[in-house]
């Protein structure tokens, strides 16, 4: 039974485990989060970061508990993808189709900032705490400074684990009966890269925009920062041709990003420094089921659902898992089994469902955003939202801008592209888009499904 004044531990004092931390503290439990690093704040974070973009399910989940305004204070609107192409050219994607934006955030002052507000809430926090094993059944952990003990035992009413996607909890609770698991990890890599300021504090280019080098196989990407800085991401097979591998020393990656990313020359100006120093770090896509163990242990997000970040909802579907778990309580004050369980059963299909859609927005990013058959189709799909909003979302507004299931999002998202795959089969299509017959046909594709149902 959860109830007022009970003690509730949590594993992880990342984004997830914070936030959650003050969602039940505000519910009158008493929370402590367990990290088994220093506190970020005290420390330099830098290296392995994907910058954050936050959408309307993360602002949804700050707003619910009054800290979405403080944070918007730090978060960078881009309302479009900025395209530059191995010429050196520069194109402008618009996101939402009425002129919506996705949010960049630094990752570490993001999280730095939101355990200033959980310890303000009453959250406490015990960092250097290493988790290393957990008895289910009474909601027990064992930390020490190794594996090998001793060990220190703390006991709670209930332990929700936001320890990652290589949760020690989870790893326990992998050892039952019926246990589904898996991992799958691409064969592509990241690196941290860094675009500085200009002397006065500014931007070197638009920080409005979500920035994309697609080449194919690898890419670039930069997302600003309130600093004036950008971080920048490189995502390239581990081995390979153009691999991390194979870029092995400063000859080869002056070669290589004047070959491919040319127009970055004046912009990464550490960039022998940046690649040689900072980690090579990998992507997992991580599933698993039961996420709940009785009325004691729950996984919450990436150690119950990793996912790869090319869809940049990674950290919107944990602070969704947060939202969802909330209104469970809410409803099933005096009953937690009955709340793990609906919990589970109800994220567990939209969190395979984001995981899909993040594999496939790869091929977007890398490939098709530089795509002219991929440019027409977002522009037909716009301009048909405009006529009938009724009828028809694209797929990336369904998924970002929206509060709309991610599992009927990929359902929506799949009838939608074959509807679209009929529509680019028409003659002269690239220059007769904006048609009568054009709209005939996706409005009889949509009544016929609508009449198969």
């Amino acid at each position: 039974m959860l109830t007022k004044n009970k003690d509730i531990a949590i594993a992880g004092a990342g984004l997830v485990g914070t936030l959650l931390g003050i969602y039940l503290k505000k519910k009158d439990y008493n929370v402590t989060v367990f990290d088994r690093s220093a506190d970020i704040r005290k420390i330099k974070f830098s290296g392995r970061s994907i910058n954050l973009a936050m959408s309307t399910r993360g602002w949804h989940a700050l707003d619910k508990v009054g800290i979405g305004n403080a944070i918007r204070k730090i978060a960078i609107p881009m309302d479009k993808r900025a395209i530059h192409l191995k010429d050196g050219s520069l194109s402008f994607q618009p996101y939402g189709i009425n002129g919506e934006a996705i949010y960049s955030i630094s990752r570490g002052g993001l999280n730095r900032m939101m355990i200033d507000l959980a310890e303000k809430a009453g959250v406490q926090f015990q960092f250097n705490q290493k988790i290393w094993d957990i008895n289910l059944d009474t909601a027990t952990l064992y930390i020490a400074e190794d594996e090998h003990g001793p060990f220190e035992h703390h006991q709670y009413d209930q332990i929700f684990a936001a320890d990652g996607a290589f949760s020690r909890i989870r790893h326990r609770m992998q050892r039952q009966n019926r246990f589904n698991y898996s991992q799958y990890f691409l064969n592509i890599g990241y690196k941290e890269l860094t675009i500085p300021a200009n002397e006065d504090g500014s931007h070197k280019i638009d920080p409005n925009s979500f920035h994309i080098w697609p080449r194919g196989e690898f890419m670039l990407i930069a997302l600003s920062n309130d600093d004036g800085s950008f971080t920048c991401t490189l995502f390239m097979p581990f081995e390979g041709e153009n691999s991390f591998e194979e870029i092995n020393n400063e000859e080869k990656l002056t070669a290589f990003f004047a070959e491919y990313f040319s127009d970055t020359k004046d912009l990464i100006v550490d960039l022998k420094k940046d690649y040689f120093a900072n980690p090579t770090s990998s992507l997992v896509t991580m599933q698993c089921y039961p996420w709940t163990y009785k009325d004691k242990v729950a996984l919450i997000g990436d150690s119950a659902h990793a996912i790869v970040p090319f869809y940049g909802q990674g950290m919107n579907a944990g602070f969704e898992d947060i939202t969802a778990l909330s209104d469970l309580l809410d409803m099933f004050p005096n009953d937690v089994a009955t709340v793990f369980k609906k919990y589970q059963e109800i994220r567990k299909p939209n969190a395979d469902a984001i995981a899909e859609l993040s594999y496939r927005n790869f091929m977007e990013m890398s490939s098709k955003t530089a795509d002219a058959n991929f440019l027409l189709q977002k522009k037909i799909e716009a301009w048909f939202t405009k006529m009938h909003p009724e009828k028809w979302l694209p797929l990336y507004d369904r998924v970002t801008f929206s509060l709309n299931p991610y599992e009927d999002a990929l359902a929506i998202g799949d009838f939608q592209k074959s509807v679209m795959d009929e529509v680019m089969k028409l003659p002269n299509i690239h220059n007769n888009w904006q048609t009568k017959e054009v709209e005939n046909l996706m409005l009889s594709l949509l009544n016929k499904n609508k009449a198969d149902k």
